[in-house]
């Protein structure tokens, strides 16, 4: 396990002295579920394994050194192309960011999913009610299936819509194209109306080009 956090002196402000206390109860309440524990500009960062996720959410929410009621913000991330494009292990994410009102501290907390093929992590929608639709956004973009969330449909694309837009994984072009049908009141896919065709600018070089009688 990576555990960095590091420690601060005695003249560190009391925002510092905030951080080193919520990584010092984070460690000791957690223990060896922890896969990292860092703190980079003022933000610390959690990171559980998909196993321990669900059961550390609630020890997040409901332990007394810890009390984080909130959750902010549920997002996926696809780190496939994350710093030089070259990322070992698995791509997919799902990163929370929670709050505690009566410790006045913030926390990322950040799991991946063990398989890229079929990401699948545990629903925090029972703990959380604000990450319904969250998940679902995540869910939509990504892929990302959350086990045990009451309503996992679709929120920003179709009902319809084959794929998941934020992986980048499909062709910009293909022999579908997608349209919204009035008689039946919904997005259809269809074969495409149109032949593929060159769309790359090119310039003309021909100097006698744009002179009077030309061609």
């Amino acid at each position: 396990h990576l555990h960095h956090c590091p420690l601060k002196s005695p003249s560190a402000d009391n925002m510092s002295a905030k951080l080193e206390a919520l990584c010092q109860n984070l460690q000791n309440v957690l223990c060896d579920s922890i896969v990292s524990l860092k703190t980079v500009i003022g933000e610390v960062t959690l990171e559980v394994a998909a196993t321990h996720y669900f059961e550390t959410a609630r020890i997040l929410r409901d332990h007394p050194d810890l009390r984080f009621e909130q959750l902010i913000d549920l997002t996926g991330v696809d780190y496939s192309a994350y710093g030089d494009g070259v990322w070992e292990g698995p791509c997919f994410a799902a990163v929370c960011h929670v709050s505690s009102v009566s410790k006045n501290w913030r926390l990322r907390l950040r799991v991946f999913a063990p398989d890229d093929g079929f990401p699948v992590l545990p629903s925090v929608v029972g703990l959380w009610n604000s990450a319904n639709w969250y998940e679902r956004e995540a869910f939509d973009l990504f892929g990302i299936h959350f086990e045990g969330h009451p309503d996992l449909r679709r929120i920003l694309t179709d009902y319809g819509f084959v794929g998941h837009p934020f992986r980048k994984d499909f062709p910009i072009s293909g022999h579908l194209e997608m349209r919204y049908d009035p008689e039946q009141r919904r997005v259809v896919y269809q074969p495409v109306s149109i032949e593929p065709r060159e769309v790359t600018p090119r310039i003309i070089r021909e100097d006698s080009y744009g002179d009077v009688g030309h061609g």
